[in-house]
This record gives structure tokens, sequence and C-alpha cells, in this order.
């Protein structure tokens, strides 16, 4: 599924003149590996088929103009050469933050003008952030004629995003936005950004988006973060070699167990079994093994629930009902947690009876209604033609 490009290049007419380039990024489902892209480990995601889109033209000055048309029509204008910062989370943030973090590494940015446009669902999991910061990334990049390796475009657009947010997140989402490729997931190394393409089975991805705001607490993601970071030190007391929990084996942990808070171990455990689950995973995708692969993405869930504490009510209350319907192979949350999305990894068959499930027990038991749709591996960024 894609933007209605013809309509957007539309809606771009009545605001502007000249010819608009289009440029779009997508945003990410994460098969498995959740929360461990930060602690340098692996993650297995894939491109969704739906994105954000750039609709813009360059300017002769340094001023950026846009009009978001999902967002009311929201326009604003500011120039390169004065970045002030809205609250925390406007979408400007990412346009401007992305813009700084290419100008401090010594690549020149040029104004542009136009629409932004995304069918990526906000705050749900599914990495919308980073589909609208490494839209404006390739924008910058193609009008202005960037010339960046593509890991340091990456490591680019993970700068501008955590200044535009204040979390302190992991490199998995733009990786996934700029590599992603239809019908493939990404194994990514974390620490190294090695990444291999693995083909994706005949299983289909369903997207339950919870409707929960995803009151992503930067404080709770960020001690997260620093209990992983404490759990790896105390490891490494004794174990030569240790710089993250990618490092450190589920023997290694259990032996220290005693030297760290019982927050700390539990943070760490969920870290250091979900980087094994992973690599187990690709094992059983490459074997076509479709039940293995929704065990290991079941146990994902329950580690993220009960040791890493990430859920809510409401993606427990969905990941069970996929869990209860035939022909669905695992269920898990998926993003950062504390609301947001859930997956379901299922047979093309099945979908009908999972959106009806959700649909009759969801509203009664949590009083929201849930999004529910199937999607696909797509494309990572680029221009549309």
């Amino acid at each position: 599924m894609a933007l209605d490009y013809a309509a957007l290049r539309a809606a771009y007419q009545e605001h502007f003149a000249g010819q608009p380039r289009v440029f779009r990024a997508p945003g990410r489902v994460n098969l498995i590996g959740e929360h461990t892209d930060y602690n340098e480990g692996y993650v297995f995601p894939v491109a969704m088929d739906r994105e954000v889109c750039f609709c813009v033209r360059p300017r002769d000055d340094r001023r950026i103009r846009l009009v978001a048309l999902d967002l009311e029509r929201a326009e604003e204008e500011f120039s390169l050469d004065a970045l002030a910062w809205t609250p925390a989370g406007y979408w400007t943030n990412y346009v401007k933050a992305m813009a700084k973090a290419f100008e401090e590494a010594g690549y020149p940015c040029c104004g542009f003008e136009g629409v932004v446009a995304g069918d990526v669902p906000i705050a749900g999991g599914v990495s919308s952030s980073s589909a609208f910061t490494v839209a404006a990334a390739t924008a910058f990049e193609r009008l202005a004629g960037i010339d960046v390796d593509e890991n340091q475009l990456i490591l680019l657009t993970q700068v501008a995003e955590n200044s535009a947010t204040g979390l302190r997140g992991g490199i998995m989402d733009q990786f996934t936005a700029r590599r992603g490729k239809r019908d493939h997931a990404l194994l990514i190394d974390c620490r190294s950004m090695e990444y291999e393409l693995v083909p994706m089975p005949p299983v289909t991805i369903v997207v339950i988006d919870t409707k929960r705001p995803r009151e992503l607490a930067t404080t709770a993601y960020n001690i997260r973060r620093a209990e992983g970071e404490e759990g790896a030190a105390v490891v490494a007391r004794t174990v030569p070699g240790v710089k993250a929990l990618r490092d450190v084996t589920s023997a290694q942990l259990e032996a220290r167990r005693g030297d760290m808070l019982d927050t700390v171990y539990k943070r760490s455990r969920h870290v250091v079994t979900e980087n094994a689950r992973v690599l187990e995973c690709v094992k059983v995708l490459k074997a076509g093994d479709l039940r293995g692969l929704g065990q290991l993405v079941t146990e994902s869930h329950v580690s993220l629930r009960d040791d890493y504490k990430v859920s809510c009510d409401e993606l427990d209350v969905v990941v069970a009902l996929a869990w209860d319907t035939p022909g669905v192979y695992g269920a898990r949350m998926v993003g950062a947690g504390f609301g947001g999305c859930a997956i379901a990894l299922c047979d093309e068959a099945a979908v009908p009876a999972l959106q009806a499930r959700i649909a009759a027990e969801y509203p009664r038991r949590c009083g929201l209604t849930a999004e529910v749709y199937a999607t696909r591996a797509g494309n990572g960024a680029g221009e549309v033609g």
C-alpha cells in the first residue's frame, strides 16, 4: 500500500508553484528483537508498505516552508540559520534536527518548500518518527546533492531523531527505513551495522494498533537503557570484553545475579534472551518453520511483559486474542511499549477472523477500538519516480 502520489502532487499545487519531487521513507515492523538495538545487539525488522512522503521543491534561499496535510494542514516556515525548537515531539523539530545534524557533520543543506503526508500510524510503535526523519533526510540529501556514506547517513538520522524526541533510541528504525527491501526482513547487527537480507516466507504480518497513546515516558525508556548498561557493567567486572549486554550470555548473567538489583537483572535477562531469540528466529525463518517463528515471537512478548515491563493491559489483551485465533502462529507487542501496536504472524486466510475477534472483544474489555491491518515487507527510502 502506498500513498496516492498524484493526490499528493495536487495538494502541493494548492499551496505552491513549480514542479515538486517526492521523497519517501517507510515505517517499520520489528519481527523480533525489541530493546536490543541500544544494547548493541541484534534486531530483525521489515520495512512496512506504509510511508511518509515529502512532496517538495528546492528554494534559492535557506528557508523551509512545509504544510502537514495530516495535521489539518498545519503550516510552518523557518530558516536553516535560526533553528529554534518548538515543544518536544513537534513535527517540524524532526526536519530542524535533521538539518542541524547534516550541517554539523559538514554537509550544507538547502531550503525547500512543499507538503508532507503519511499513512504510518503516529505513536503506534511502528516508527512514524523515524519514517518522518528519514524522509526529511532523503529530501535534504537529494535536493542539496549531499554525498554521504550510507551508514553515516543512518547514524545522522539517529542523532537527529534522538535530538527531536529527547529519547536515547537505537539505530534499528532509521536503518530499516533506509535499507529495507520488499519481501525481505533485515537481520541487523546494531554494533557493527552489518546486515543480512532474509527472504520472507508466505506469512502475513498483521498490525494491531491499540489506539492507546504510547505515552512513552521519556524517563521510563531512558531508565531501561540505563538499567541495561548497569547490568552489563556488573558482568564486565569479572568477564573481560563485555562492553554491552550484547556480549553477555545467560550463564554469565545468572552467575552475577546476586550482585545486581532484581530490576536490573530482569531487564538484562530480557535483552540477553531476546538477542538469542533473534538469531534463532533467522534460522527457523530460513527453514520455513512458521510455527517455530511464532513460538519465538510469543516468547518475546512474555519477556517484554514480565521482565522488561513495557507492555500494558491493552497490548496484553490484543496479543492474547491473537494467540487464541486459529491460523495465528504468534503475536507480541512491538516498539518501545507503554501502548501503541502489536503484531500477529498468521496465514492470510486467518486475517478476517482475527480482525473480527478483536473488533468484538477489545472494545468490551478495554473501552477502545483498535485498528487492525495487514502489511508486507516493503522497500526503504528513496525518490518516487
